[in-house]
């Protein structure tokens, strides 16, 4: 069901608490094609794949980060550590679990689920961090999260890199120039037949969930360029 104008409103965050910790102030210009996206974009624009009517699933969130580098808009990703038992040696967004400490999901617990996993995983300073938006929740079947992909401004940037090898392999910015170049895009194939984007930026292959929310990003944000869509990478699933 397609929500009204006036629902989209009254409800910005689609349905997620957000505990006060949501600011849309001072945001720069160029980030507001997405945090308007953000308000507005229905979780079936953005996947096929949507939390199970039931309720079932583990509750988590990334953060999406949006940071300004030497060449001007960036995003943050790291790369999981090979020996993880799920989504090993990915290139994904800084996120993980709900925890208790977080606090319930209707007070503000996957902000601060996406900003801890973020300083456990990369080591960024949460105090330099600016939420603004929040992304309907969505699914990943295989690991069975429940995810809420959470929106942010590097407003202070600070130093980042591999705190525990075990989890992470390495931290790494990607320009979102090098994202929206179409020579870097690129359709994988899962050896089931699903087809999804991914990115070829950093030396690494950005797929799945992760590339999957870029993608969409780039596309509602207004900053896809026209790219080959038969251009196919094979994916190896042992990695």
């Amino acid at each position: 069901m397609t929500r009204t104008d006036e629902e989209t409103a009254a409800d910005p965050t689609h349905g997620v608490g957000t505990g006060g910790l949501l600011s849309r102030a001072g945001l720069p210009g160029w980030l507001a094609p997405v945090e308007r996206a953000a308000r507005t974009v229905e979780p079936e624009q953005l996947s096929r794949f949507l939390p199970p009517a039931d309720g079932a699933g583990r509750q988590s969130a990334v953060l999406v980060l949006f940071g300004e580098g030497e060449r001007g808009p960036e995003l943050l990703l790291m790369e999981r550590a090979g020996t993880l038992r799920s989504h090993a040696g990915q290139p994904s967004f800084p996120g993980g679990a709900l925890d208790p400490e977080d606090g319930p999901p209707a007070d503000g617990g996957l902000l601060r689920a996406a900003l801890r996993e973020a300083e456990e995983e990369t080591g960024l300073d949460p105090s330099g961090v600016q939420i603004f938006g929040v992304l309907p929740q969505l699914y990943i079947p295989v690991s069975r999260f429940v995810v809420t992909p959470v929106l942010g401004w590097w407003r202070v940037p600070s130093p980042v890199g591999v705190v525990d090898p075990a989890e992470t392999a390495r931290v790494f910015t990607v320009p979102v120039a090098d994202l929206t170049d179409p020579a870097n895009r690129a359709t994988t194939v899962h050896p089931s037949g699903h087809k999804g984007p991914a990115f070829l930026v950093e030396s690494a292959l950005v797929w799945g969930f992760t590339a999957g929310v870029i993608d969409r990003i780039l596309h509602f944000a207004g900053w896809e360029r026209p790219w080959d869509r038969a251009k196919q990478v094979p994916l190896d699933w042992r990695s």
